[in-house]
């Protein structure tokens, strides 16, 4: 496992770096959060430990960058002194995937990081992309060609679930819920927002993007 540990207390720094390699695992180390973005934009990582407070770029503010701006789902878990419930929250709200308060016992850590990297990167994090339609998870927007497309609330339900179920077909029931959820409209409901979704595509792309199945649902085409 490779592990990347931002910490700006060398201690603590060198107390994690001999024992994570004394379990056989692989460490790099940054000082700060502009060091840790400079470090990931050269290397890959399986798991990164982050402290919160530190110089230059804390811990919040590198990681909402690496999630939103670098989009990067390389799972993380905040190592830090600070236990209140906000500083929880927003260490979660950046991003973040695990939270151990110090101090701490290094047993504890590497069962988090083993489980972190097992559970593997996140698929909240990376932009989905079909052909020159992507959708980004972070901000709940679609592009097509780099144009941020405008969709009504319906439309925007309706291609979630045909960009999240693709490159399988997302069938009515499934759409339906997803819009509805228990109050399932009358049939011609679903046709017509998909009718005018598919002519919205139309136009932005010059193609037809939504394929209907017969009888069964819809699916995207590249």
């Amino acid at each position: 496992m490779k592990v990347l540990i931002v910490e700006d207390n060398r201690q603590i720094m060198e107390t994690l770096c001999d024992y994570l390699l004394m379990e056989g695992h692989i460490a790099e180390c940054a000082y700060d959060g502009k060091a840790a973005i400079q470090l990931l934009s050269q290397q890959k990582f399986d798991v990164i430990i982050m402290d919160i407070m530190m110089p230059r770029l804390n811990g919040i503010e590198a990681v909402s960058h690496i999630r939103s701006t670098m989009m990067l789902s390389t799972p993380i878990l905040f190592l830090t002194a600070k236990d209140a419930i906000a500083d929880k929250r927003a260490a979660f709200s950046s991003g973040g995937d695990d939270y151990l308060v110090k101090p701490f016992d290094m047993v504890e850590l590497e069962l988090r990081i083993t489980a972190l990297c097992k559970r593997g990167e996140r698929t909240d994090v990376r932009p989905v992309q079909v052909g020159e339609l992507t959708f980004s998870p972070r901000d709940e927007q679609f592009s097509y060609n780099a144009v941020q497309l405008k969709l009504s609330p319906i439309q925007h339900r309706i291609l979630k679930a045909l960009i999240t179920a693709w490159p399988s077909m997302a069938d009515r029931e499934q759409i339906i819920e997803a819009i509805w959820g228990e109050e399932s409209p009358d049939s011609d409901a679903l046709r017509s927002h998909v009718y005018s979704l598919r002519n919205l595509l139309r136009k932005v792309a010059g193609k037809d993007l939504v394929e209907t199945v017969y009888g069964r649902g819809f699916t995207l085409v590249c």
